[in-house]
């Protein structure tokens, strides 16, 4: 796998919506997208939540760090479903990531990604779960990845679940900060998996002697993954004190992280370059870099072709930002080489986690807080 020219970093920041335009309903007709956006709170009161999901039945599914998976439904009220005994809420681990599976109506599953002392030692891992007929509670728990590598102060935890159109479950791991982990065959750290709603990997993913729930490696922190128009899967990534990353994923790929030095004693060594092309001749250059300095991007998501009152961010990707604290639109060119654009929106709402779309065509966004809170972004012509 070669290494994508310097062309597929470029783009055209286009920063003009920065600061109180972005408001709720301020006109925003000099912008590419919607001419307006109309920001308000869809639940409040939470304790840092983190990533969001919608039930069939329009209920919105959302866990908070601290260890909780709750249900707001559609009278407004909020239930908590669970909050799992063996949760370790410590620095960015806890309660993360949760997916809905696309057969809930028929199997009421839910899949939900934690740090976790069930084992005696810390590891992450990834849960499946029934919700109960009353939506009131969850249960048959089945550990279905475990031992994804944790550190004791749960930094990069990683682990946000999202189901491909190819029906499987794709996982954004963190690495640990573990030097070692990312370029590990064995490790289930600093990678992304594939694997079916069992746990087990699929046919496609990363070829002998990589464990075969590896779709890609190399990778330092990933925040998310989600999926284009095509069906094509995409990363988010953390970087160092530089280079925050989208990268487009191809099985098998090596996407050049490796913190370990290049001579001395072994440690995590972070003024290694994100794509060491270098030491990884084959690694694959990022679609999009911040660039000299971070913006920490988190939670991302496509906004569908179909919703056309989004027209002008069509396929585009939506992404919710927590050091520069607003929600970022990546907009590529029509033959998706390159980006095109770049829009700072939904400012003034503090660190956003995680943004999604719902089944009502509108955009919801975590904030990172607590108190913190579930924002209902809605485009207007």
């Amino acid at each position: 796998m070669g290494a994508r020219t310097p062309t597929r970093r470029s783009i055209t920041r286009t920063l003009a919506c920065l600061a109180a335009g972005v408001l709720a309903g301020l006109s925003l007709t000099a912008c590419p997208g919607p001419a307006s956006l109309t920001v308000t709170d869809h639940v409040t009161g939470l304790n840092r939540p983190w990533d969001l999901a919608f039930l069939p039945d329009g209920s919105l599914l959302f866990t908070e760090r601290v260890g909780n998976v709750k249900l707001r439904v559609a009278d407004g009220t909020v239930r908590t479903l669970a909050s799992p005994s063996d949760v370790v809420a410590v620095g960015e681990g806890g309660m993360l990531g949760v997916a809905v599976d696309p057969d809930f109506a028929s199997n009421r599953r839910i899949y939900t990604c934690f740090l976790s002392d069930q084992s005696g030692s810390l590891d992450v891992r990834l849960v499946r779960w029934q919700v109960n007929a009353a939506a009131t509670a969850l249960g048959s728990r089945a550990d279905i990845v475990t031992g994804l590598p944790a550190a004791s102060n749960g930094r990069h935890s990683g682990c946000r679940p999202r189901f491909g159109p190819d029906g499987n479950i794709w996982v954004g791991t963190g690495d640990s900060a573990n030097p070692t982990v990312p370029q590990s065959p064995t490790s289930l750290g600093g990678k992304v998996l594939r694997v079916d709603t069992d746990g087990a990997g699929v046919a496609g993913n990363a070829p002998p002697p990589f464990d075969p729930r590896i779709y890609t490696y190399g990778h330092r922190n990933v925040q998310a993954v989600a999926f284009d128009d095509a069906g094509q899967a995409w990363s988010v990534e953390h970087g160092t004190h530089r280079d925050d990353e989208l990268n487009e994923l191809v099985a098998g790929g090596n996407y050049g992280w490796d913190p370990r030095p290049l001579s001395g004693p072994s440690f995590y060594d972070e003024s290694r370059p994100m794509t060491d092309t270098t030491r990884h001749p084959g690694s694959i250059a990022a679609m999009w870099s911040s660039g000299p300095s971070t913006i920490a991007p988190s939670g991302a998501t496509f906004i569908p072709v179909g919703a056309h009152e989004w027209t002008g961010w069509q396929d585009d990707l939506a992404m919710a930002v927590l050091k520069d604290q607003h929600l970022r639109i990546l907009t590529f060119t029509s033959t998706r080489a390159s980006l095109s654009e770049e829009l700072v929106r939904v400012t003034g709402y503090g660190r956003l986690r995680s943004a999604v779309m719902g089944p009502d065509g509108n955009l919801y966004i975590a904030t990172d807080a607590n108190p913190g809170r579930i924002l209902k972004v809605v485009p207007g012509d």
